[in-house]
């Protein structure tokens, strides 16, 4: 079953995430990480376009040129295939480069450089080569009216590749601890990042603000607990699913919503669990249906012990099978909303 979306959610994603300490926006809390992983390795630099002298395209790099200086935050021209180059070439030579990119609709010029060499080296070289220790971060997925040149969600493209760990942040303590996890991996990591969450507030505990604040790669959080069904997803769609839980509530359907904050590894134990107990699943997901993160979760739950618990298909909410259109009216309907969230839920559970 798919649902794709029909409006436009009304509240933020950020409501959903109880108080407990202080609030931090995901852009400060990236920033924060950047710098306590600069601190603490001097091999650690940042580069990109227009990281230094302008603070950032979306000011997550704020500050670190003044604090850093010119040879460690690297404004670049715009070439992204040159300046991916340079970053995977540098960590060929023991530097943990963190090559920012406007929007990863842009890393479309340098995706040879992330998958056949970032990803590639280490297995190709027999192992003789050290793995490449680069971290790949910036805005994925759509914004607002940027229309499809910018919009494009690449879970499942970076995802397919062996060699490559992806990351993908929820909440301000998903991002810093995320971002400093992919900086310290040997690995090369991706970390997909969402536009529309940089100014987002989250309440952080006493722990966030701790240089050794790091969130394991691999393992998903549960944002929520329930018994009736489990929604898997990740990014923005975390807030919305939330959402679509506490309304459910309201109904008497109790909804488990996981945040996987890691696609590759995904954390399959964490949602085999959960499946088990509440016996049905939904993800959620804004890229397109065909050939995506919604296919790949049927998949392995299919191939996993969660398929005899299963009292419904798995249920797939997506982002719609065109361009994102530039319209506003238009690009509502193109990606997943509260209200498609709660009906997939009801689907599972028989409930019109």
């Amino acid at each position: 079953m798919v649902f794709r979306t029909l409006a436009r959610q009304s509240r933020t994603a950020a409501q959903f995430i109880p108080r407990r300490f202080a609030s931090v926006t995901v852009r400060d809390a990236i920033n924060q990480g950047l710098a306590e992983e600069m601190q603490r390795n001097e091999k650690v630099l940042v580069i990109g376009e227009e990281v230094g002298q302008y603070q950032g395209a979306y000011k997550v790099t704020r500050g670190l040129l003044d604090k850093f200086g010119e040879k460690r935050v690297v404004d670049t021209p715009i070439t992204e295939m040159g300046f991916t180059g340079l970053a995977v070439g540098a960590a060929m030579n023991g530097i943990v480069p963190v090559c920012e990119f406007m929007t990863f609709n842009f890393a479309m010029q340098s995706i040879d450089q992330i998958i056949n060499s970032a990803a590639k080296t280490h297995y190709m070289s027999g192992g003789t080569t050290s793995p490449i220790n680069c971290v790949f971060r910036g805005p994925n997925g759509a914004a607002a009216s940027v229309a499809a040149q910018h919009s494009q969600d690449y879970t499942s493209w970076y995802g397919a590749i062996p060699g490559l760990k992806v990351l993908i942040p929820y909440s301000a303590e998903d991002a810093k601890g995320l971002i400093k996890a992919a900086i310290r991996d040997p690995n090369p990591v991706v970390v997909l990042e969402n536009e529309m969450l940089y100014g987002e507030s989250f309440e952080v505990s006493e722990d966030f603000f701790s240089p050794d604040f790091v969130t394991p790669i691999g393992k998903a959080k549960i944002e929520r607990s329930g018994k009736d069904a489990t929604i898997v997803t990740y990014s923005r769609n975390v807030g919305y699913s939330l959402q679509a839980a506490a309304e459910l509530a309201k109904e008497n359907i109790d909804v488990e919503v996981i945040n996987l904050r890691s696609i590759k590894p995904i954390d399959l134990d964490t949602i085999v669990a959960s499946v088990k107990k509440t016996g049905r699943a939904i993800s959620v997901d804004s890229s397109f249906p065909a050939f995506g993160f919604g296919s790949e979760l049927c998949g392995l739950l299919m191939e996993s012990e969660a398929f005899d618990y299963l009292d419904a298909p798995v249920a797939r909410v997506t982002g719609a099978d065109v361009p994102t259109p530039y319209a506003r009216s238009l690009e509502a309907l193109a990606f997943p909303d509260v209200e498609v969230i709660k009906k997939a839920v009801k689907k599972t559970l028989y409930v019109e």
